[in-house]
């Protein structure tokens, strides 16, 4: 089964940082791109950040400048290191990870089981 694997969720006052990690899954599949994002309640899932094979990235407007996605190609894993937190931050945050089978073209996209993220003094 294809599922990456966060860790790193939390309580954190505002103004505070946090650092989430997602190890990809290791079925042999090859991945196109992960990302993070975040479902408040009430809300739908948005898209927080995103990093593809080649490293390109993109971040929602309401993150640019706090949040920054990186990866660690020879483990698979990516963080998301979270600054100046605030209350509106609040969610559960899933990682995604879309991969493709030995030939195929075909994208895949797979969640993990989510982390929860709380900013509140």
């Amino acid at each position: 089964q294809v599922q990456p694997v966060e860790s790193g969720g939390g309580l954190v006052q505002p103004g505070g940082s946090l650092r989430l990690s997602c190890a990809a899954s290791e079925s042999g599949v090859s991945i196109k791109a992960m990302g993070w994002y975040r479902q408040a309640p009430g809300k739908q899932r948005e898209l927080v950040a995103r990093i593809t094979s080649g490293g390109s990235t993109d971040y929602a407007d309401s993150v640019k400048g706090r949040f920054a996605i990186s990866r660690d190609s020879a483990t698979n894993t990516v963080y998301l290191q979270m600054n100046s937190l605030k209350a509106e931050d609040t969610a559960v945050y899933y990682c995604s990870e879309d991969y493709t089978f030995v030939n195929s073209d075909y994208v895949h996209r797979s969640w993990g089981q989510g982390t929860q993220v709380t900013v509140s003094s």
